[in-house]
């Protein structure tokens, strides 16, 4: 792949994965390949069974991610904007905040736009102090795209979305940490180890515990319900007699005899 598509790299510590944008120069701007990339990591997450916590983080010093590149999407006719960019991200942003483990994000520098939006998939957000925020889409006659109207609403609220989104503004750590937005400033230049050892906290916790409580915390905020509450109740269901003699009947072409146990 042509080294200006960038790319993103996983790396499994144990129990935890550390997964990297990994395009520096560009300020780790978003490329087709790179959202392919990250749908691409998020399956393999999902099939690791020894995997109990995510770290997400980004190559470099300056930035995070500063959002979509604008040379791609600018270059696009409008229903390829809509078929392959913001309906790709969306998907690609919602598998990530639907991981069947914590992710944190290590913010090591500037979240703009895009970027943005992908921290907000994530369950933790760490940040170094000299790091800002901005939704600055609409200085460029364009809105936000892969839910920053929508999930970032449910993380901070309505008022402090607009006051971001409206003005193009952008807030440094302090302001994020007192908006909800991150919950916890590192020292500088150690947001990653920061991140590693809240992941190593939650790797030494139950890990079914673990999944489950971010599965209802989630759906109590209006996320992904029906999926809560089906995988839940399948979950219960699988450890009753009941459903041992259901398969054993499937099995043996018998009647089942269910006791409600």
């Amino acid at each position: 792949m042509a080294e200006n598509m960038g790319s993103v790299t996983l790396e499994t510590r144990g129990t935890i994965a550390v997964v990297t944008l990994d395009r520096p120069a560009k300020l780790n701007a978003l490329t087709p390949f790179m959202l392919s990339e990250l749908a691409r990591i998020a399956d393999e997450i999902e099939e690791h069974p020894a995997l109990r916590a995510v770290v997400l983080t980004a190559g470099g010093e300056r930035a995070f991610c500063v959002g979509a590149d604008i040379k791609v999407w600018s270059s696009l006719e409008a229903l390829d904007m809509w078929r392959n960019w913001v309906r790709k991200g969306h998907r690609v942003f919602d598998r990530w905040a639907t991981l069947r483990v914590p992710v944190i994000a290590a913010i090591n520098g500037h979240a703009f736009g895009g970027g943005l939006e992908l921290l907000a998939t994530c369950d933790i957000r760490v940040t170094d102090p000299a790091a800002t925020f901005a939704l600055p889409e609409a200085g460029i006659a364009t809105c936000p795209g892969w839910s920053g109207t929508q999930r970032l609403v449910q993380l901070i609220g309505p008022g402090q979305v607009k006051y971001m989104a409206l003005t193009g503004i952008r807030i440094n750590a302090d302001r994020a940490y007192e908006m909800g937005l991150v919950q916890e400033i590192s020292e500088p230049g150690n947001v990653l180890a920061t991140a590693i050892a809240l992941a190593e906290k939650i790797s030494e916790q139950a890990p079914v515990s673990v999944q489950l409580t971010r599965q209802i915390i989630d759906a109590g905020a209006g996320t992904d319900t029906a999926m809560a509450l089906e995988s839940i109740a399948g979950a219960l269901a699988a450890t009753t007699r009941d459903a041992k003699e259901g398969l054993a009947s499937f099995s043996e072409r018998r009647k089942a005899e269910y006791l409600g146990e």
